[in-house]
């Protein structure tokens, strides 16, 4: 597991303050691995999801910090999402 993964885990864990997310969702950072965030919160894995979010290191990192708004990433191309859009706005409430 890379470095990036393991820190994304670590970050998404802390967001979601112990309760875990209802449904799956899956956050795939180009060229280091995915993260599902499920019921029992964030860990590594590449598990089928409800919904899919792709984006590369700089800009998931950005979403993390809260210096990149994760509408306007979708808006603009860095950021793909596959999958029910409902999930992914109410991922993005639950990690505010």
């Amino acid at each position: 597991m890379s470095d990036v993964v393991s820190q994304a885990v670590e970050a998404l864990n802390e967001k979601l303050g112990g309760d875990g997310f209802s449904g799956t969702a899956k956050f795939e950072i180009e060229g280091e691995g995915s993260v599902i965030i499920d019921s029992n919160g964030a860990r590594a894995g590449d598990d089928d999801a409800d919904v899919t979010m792709t984006a590369d290191v700089e800009t998931f990192q950005g979403i993390m910090s809260g210096d990149t708004n994760p509408t306007s990433a979708f808006m603009t191309g860095k950021l793909k999402v596959d999958g029910d859009m409902g999930m992914a706005m109410s991922l993005a409430s639950s990690l505010a």
